[in-house]
């Protein structure tokens, strides 16, 4: 199985705090792969590594097979992110934030593409509204529409399906398995939703204090660790590094 990214023995300290510890990763391509851990487990911080967002203290980030240090633009243009955490601009209608996003990243037929994703998350409505006038929940599914907007070969998500009421959250979960099985795209996926990741991931990677703890299949994890679901192992791991 060949790996969309790979990082080798990656570092990045803050002064004398070590926020990523000798990270050494595998994600496959074309896999939904969860990204877990306790809060300041060094998650973000691998995540902003790997959009090149912050430098590494050492180590290596290869995606698609190239050094993301020396093929920054062309890695970048596949790939995609999203948080609903990450503020659009509120000034501008959600049409005109999409728009100005599609343009960035050199999408062809915006319009179209646009109304396209706009049916897949239900925003159809929320076009030519004022972004500062949304919902969180609003401003989660027009965070997933902007990330699809190029088609990435890559998209890391940050717990995408946070704020939204459980009836979206479920409709949200089945779009995402639904253009990842058609397009083949590859996920790195972020949740305190154990449940969901059981639902959407084919893999899981837990790290805490920034180094890698488990990885396999949910499945594998339940029954490697005896315990009926994987919240469960989850706050095992956590337990044992407190």
């Amino acid at each position: 199985m060949t790996n969309v990214i790979e990082t080798k023995n990656l570092v990045k300290k803050f002064g004398d705090f070590c926020a990523v510890d000798d990270l050494t990763l595998n994600i496959e391509e074309g896999k939904i792969t969860a990204l877990l851990g306790p809060n300041g487990a060094g998650k973000t911080t691998t995540i902003q590594m790997m959009l090149d967002i912050i430098t590494p203290t050492s180590g290596e980030i290869n995606i698609f097979g190239l050094s993301l240090h020396k093929h920054r633009e062309e890695i970048l243009a596949q790939m995609n992110f999203s948080s609903p955490y990450v503020q659009l601009p509120t000034n501008l209608t959600v049409m005109e934030n999409l728009k100005t996003f599609a343009r960035l990243y050199g999408v062809k037929n915006i319009k179209q593409r646009i109304e396209e994703l706009a049916d897949y998350f239900e925003i159809r409505n929320l076009l030519n509204k004022m972004t500062a006038s949304l919902s969180t929940g609003q401003l989660t599914r027009v965070n997933l529409t902007k990330a699809f907007l190029n088609d990435p070969k890559l998209l890391l998500l940050d717990e995408a399906t946070a704020s939204l009421d459980p009836d979206i959250a479920d409709k949200t979960r089945k779009v995402l398995k639904r253009i990842q099985k058609e397009k083949k795209v590859s996920i790195l996926y972020t949740s305190h939703n154990m449940q969901e990741i059981e639902e959407l991931c084919d893999k899981v990677i837990f790290i805490n204090n920034g180094k890698l703890r488990e990885e396999g299949t949910p499945e594998e994890l339940i029954k490697k660790f005896g315990h009926k679901d994987l919240n469960d192992v989850f706050l095992q791991i956590a337990r044992e590094d407190d």
